[in-house]
């Protein structure tokens, strides 16, 4: 399975830059004006896990191949984006399909850098960004109640989903997102959320882009963006951006020398996108043959079979058994057969929960 994130902020504020560090290439424009992007990026990028890398090593294959992220990087949002203001709805529908929002805020103040304000506020332009996504969900939502109210003179069948999408408009217009939805779990919302893709409805990482000078004192504003994300009970990442990309045109080795030097184990780069696998709740599960060692995505508490079929729609159909090691025993015995005589190799059927971290052969038969 694919995951993916989109990058929204208000223009200027490093949204291509922290792409094109995450891409450790100029995918995106870079540009001291607004609306430089003018078309949406899309990016595939490898989740750091430093288990496959070990893995590769105890089974002495060529290959690792890890899990990835498919990155959106969209336009710069203004007011009236809902309304087409800017380039508007275009991207906002872009990001209708992503699993979860970036939302990169300026936190530094650059005389050299153009913002859409005089100078960065990140409570304002917070504001700014979230009442859009509001408000496109509300533009949608109207539409489908409209046809919904005619709709349902004939079918009166639709009437339970009518009175959902009403309680949604009702959230929505008091201001709340839709992730604060008491019935997010009901039917007849999860069957509005499948069709509208309502932007509230994501998972959200504030992404709060700072400047090298404020990498161990912080900021006024940084303190201000991390505030309204924890009375939102949302994840903030601190990165700075123009420092990621540039550590993105080092080789593996010099950026290890480079991070080590501050006494770091991982880039603020590498724990947002770990940050953002874990709010999806996805772990990792392994593979390896011949040839490779594989990292697999699956969500947290999927059974088995159903991790098969992420591998091949004939495993999961076909499922007979699945034989697990934990990584912590793998890393014990750094061998397969090593682990099987020592009488640890676990053999489970179709109930088992997969673990984060389980290296799985599995069996099948179709």
């Amino acid at each position: 399975m694919s995951l993916s994130i989109g990058i929204v902020g208000l223009p200027n504020v490093g949204k291509s830059t922290l792409f094109n560090a995450l891409t450790r290439a100029q995918n995106a424009v870079v540009a001291n004006y607004p609306f430089s992007t003018i078309e949406s990026n899309h990016a595939v990028v490898p989740l750091p896990d430093e288990r496959l890398t070990r893995l590769q090593a105890w089974v002495e294959v060529d290959q690792a191949i890890p899990a990835r992220i498919d990155f959106v990087d969209v336009a710069g949002l203004v007011k009236g984006a809902h309304k087409g203001e800017g380039l508007g709805n275009h991207f906002l529908g872009h990001i209708r399909h992503v699993d979860a929002i970036a939302h990169v805020v300026r936190c530094f103040h650059d005389e050299n850098v153009a913002h859409v304000n005089a100078q960065p506020h990140p409570a304002d332009d917070i504001l700014v960004i979230n009442t859009e996504l509001a408000l496109a969900d509300l533009l949608q939502l109207e539409r489908r109640m409209e046809k919904l109210e005619r709709e349902v003179k004939g079918d009166r069948s639709l009437k339970p989903q009518l009175e959902m999408a009403r309680q949604v408009e009702a959230h929505i217009g008091a201001g709340a997102p839709l992730r604060d939805f008491a019935q997010r779990n009901d039917p007849d919302f999860a069957a509005l959320d499948f069709e509208l893709r309502f932007l509230t409805n994501k998972p959200v990482i504030y992404v709060a882009n700072i400047d090298e000078d404020s990498l161990e004192s912080g900021n006024a504003w940084l303190d201000s963006a991390r505030e309204i994300a924890e009375a939102e009970g949302a994840q903030l990442i601190t990165v700075c951006a123009s420092l990621e990309w540039e550590l993105a045109a080092l080789g593996d080795a010099e950026r290890a020398d480079y991070l080590s030097s501050y006494g770091l184990a991982q880039s603020s780069l590498e724990k947002f996108i770990s940050e953002s696998y874990r709010l999806l709740g996805l772990i990792s599960y392994f593979t390896f043959n011949e040839n490779e060692a594989r990292a697999w995505t699956i969500r947290r508490g999927w059974t088995a079979p159903q991790a098969a079929g992420v591998v091949h729609t004939d495993m999961e159909r076909g499922f007979i058994r699945a034989e697990v090691i934990p990584f912590a025993v793998f890393e014990q015995h750094q061998d397969r057969n090593a682990v099987r005589s020592a009488g640890l190799l676990q053999v489970e059927g179709r109930d088992y929960v997969v673990r984060d971290g389980d290296v799985i052969y599995f069996r099948f038969n179709v």
